[in-house]
């Protein structure tokens, strides 16, 4: 059962990667008319398994005629899946699904706002309140076997909202960390140990810490974006 939809204003783009580089930018063949293009990829992780020219892709473009890369990478399709690559779209999901009342464990909350600054020099994705309840909302794209992992390259910013969330429960505040994976092919999650030690080791002393984590999954295709489903969190 679907919890919440984004759909995208205008219908995709398909084509063919040719190369990513630069962290943020993707050479990009165009399906209809064959023209080559520049992407913005809303993406600065390794993108493991989404890199390969010839890659099939999906851009959307931008009505703005001041923006200097009008098309933005959003999807890709690996091992028969769509894959979701803009990492803002999570965000946006979970503040819809909280706003409907579709995640139980992030009720009860009068107030929502969100990218607030908090800790030491950290913004915070979510914050719900009156109690206070940070929420920081993790993008997943990469999987291994039947399982979803995070993260796909190593990421000091994210261990340092880890210990940043820690320090909210020590407080006394209620703290959370929903891992959104842009896909609908997995059945389980994991940290990747193997890939950031750092990162897992942090956010595992987190959980003891009583942080709490929700891993939901999406179906995506051309037309939009569905939070769909809860999946296990394999620690």
């Amino acid at each position: 059962m679907a919890l919440f939809a984004m759909l995208f204003p205008s219908p995709l783009l398909k084509g063919r990667l040719i190369q990513r580089y630069k962290r943020f930018l993707a050479d990009i063949a165009l399906e209809e008319g064959g023209d080559i293009i520049t992407a913005h990829c809303p993406n600065p992780g390794a993108i493991q398994g989404l890199t390969e020219p010839g890659t099939p892709v999906w851009v959307s473009k931008s009505p703005n005629p001041a923006r200097a890369l009008p098309f933005t990478w959003e999807m890709a399709e690996s091992e028969g899946t769509f894959v979701g690559m803009n990492t803002s779209h999570p965000n946006a999901l979970v503040v819809e699904a909280i706003q409907a009342g579709l995640i139980p464990q992030l009720q009860g909350y009068p107030k929502l706002t969100r990218e607030v600054n908090y800790g030491e020099n950290s913004r915070i994705d979510i914050l719900l309140s009156d109690p206070f309840a940070y929420v920081e909302v993790k993008n997943v794209h990469w999987k291994r076997g039947n399982m979803a992992a995070f993260p796909s390259s190593p990421t000091l910013r994210g261990t340092k909202h880890m210990r940043e969330l820690s320090t909210m429960v020590e407080q006394g505040h209620k703290a959370y960390v929903v891992y959104v994976v842009q896909r609908n092919d997995c059945e389980k999650f994991e940290l990747a140990h193997d890939i950031d030690p750092l990162y897992a080791r942090e956010a595992s002393l987190a959980f003891e810490k009583g942080v709490q984590s929700l891993v939901y999954a999406c179906d995506i295709n051309p037309k939009g974006i569905t939070l769909v489903r809860p999946i296990t969190f394999q620690s």
